[in-house]
């Protein structure tokens, strides 16, 4: 048993110098051709990218534009019933469950102010 693992040693040892003694074979230089064809497609492809003219964006900012108009209207309404929340329970005397309300309306009034810019920043423009 050990003479057999012994020979499929030395056999797979003489294979390996027998391929490292013909670095240029056929069987080589196909498996190299089939690693770099994935980077050469690429750079094939970026010279045509590079060679195409400007892109119209006035459909994302149309979007944009409506994204924001949401931000805004949501902001206001979740600004708007969250103090009505915390007001309901302030006029019935009970000031800790008011306390989720409040912080409602600072999210909403969080929303209405910086989800606006936030929006207005990804076109790089105001709107």
């Amino acid at each position: 048993m050990f003479r057999k693992s012994h020979v499929v040693m030395r056999c797979s040892t003489s294979h390996l110098v027998k391929r490292l003694a013909q670095p240029f074979s056929t069987r080589n230089l196909l498996c190299a051709a089939r690693v770099m064809a994935p980077a050469l497609f690429g750079f094939a492809l970026s010279g045509v990218a590079h060679a195409q003219g400007t892109m119209d964006f006035s459909g994302a900012q149309t979007l944009m534009g409506t994204f924001k108009t949401f931000a805004i209207y949501a902001g206001a309404v979740i600004c708007f019933g969250g103090l009505i929340f915390a007001g309901i329970r302030m006029m019935s005397g009970r000031f800790q469950d008011a306390i989720p309300g409040l912080f409602g309306a600072l999210f909403g009034a969080g929303v209405l102010g910086w989800g606006a810019g936030w929006i207005d920043s990804l076109t790089g423009q105001s709107m």
